[in-house]
């Protein structure tokens, strides 16, 4: 997943766009917190690990956009 801004300044929106609402992007940080806790071979599905990478990169991106 590789999203912009595009310049939108409202970031809300863009989280809506990419996750649906800000509650489902923090689902997703959330099981990225506990994986990088407990994250051992075979206790995460792969798939599941790339959403939690992607939305990390997307907050990460939108972070940057804003320096």
């Amino acid at each position: 997943m590789s999203k912009t801004l595009n310049g939108s300044p409202d970031l809300s929106e863009f989280i809506k766009e990419a996750y649906g609402s800000p509650e489902q992007l923090a689902a997703v940080l959330d099981l990225g917190i506990e994986m990088l806790f407990y994250l051992e071979e075979d206790t995460f599905e792969r798939k599941d690990v790339q959403h939690v990478a992607s939305a990390m990169r997307l907050v990460r991106d939108v972070l940057r956009q804003g320096n």
